[in-house]
């Protein structure tokens, strides 16, 4: 298995990732949505401010922020398997924590608990250049047997 710094390598890079958004996921790459990082385990999606994310009283969508985090685990869950494209969700939770500032998100995914058929994770999305988080997520992805790979 490939190896650098130590650390075991992603089953899927950040480049091979973004272009699965934009064969798979094209709701995804319209609105913006990239991933900027990935490593075994963990990725970081960042999804830039647009007008369209608003709802009524000037504040970013809930749904915009919960496409982030879903996209997010679902980079997190590849990270960790490989490119399964029918790895998809099967539970969902967001926790909403404050008002995002109006501008670019960022979500920072990681697995907590990875199965042979269940992957567990969170996520954690912040306005870009604040620290305290907007919203955190979890979720768990079902993962198809090898042979539905």
């Amino acid at each position: 298995m490939p190896q650098s710094s130590g650390k075991i390598a992603p089953k899927i890079t950040t480049a091979e990732f973004n272009v699965l958004m934009a064969e798979e996921m094209p709701w995804a790459v319209e609105t913006g949505m990239r991933a900027t990082r990935i490593a075994r385990g963990r990725a970081v999606l960042r999804q830039p401010f647009g007008p369209t994310m608003l709802r009524p009283g000037g504040t970013i969508s809930g749904p915009a922020m919960m496409a982030l985090a879903d996209a997010t685990m679902y980079a997190t869950v590849l990270s960790a398997i490989g490119k399964v494209k029918l790895a998809v969700t099967t539970s969902f939770n967001i926790n909403f924590l404050r008002r995002p500032f109006p501008g670019e998100l960022v979500a920072e995914g990681r697995v907590i608990k990875l199965g042979k058929r269940l992957a567990v994770m969170e996520v954690t999305i912040h306005s870009e250049g604040h620290a305290e988080p907007v919203a955190h997520a979890t979720g768990t992805y079902s993962i198809p047997p090898a042979h539905r790979a």
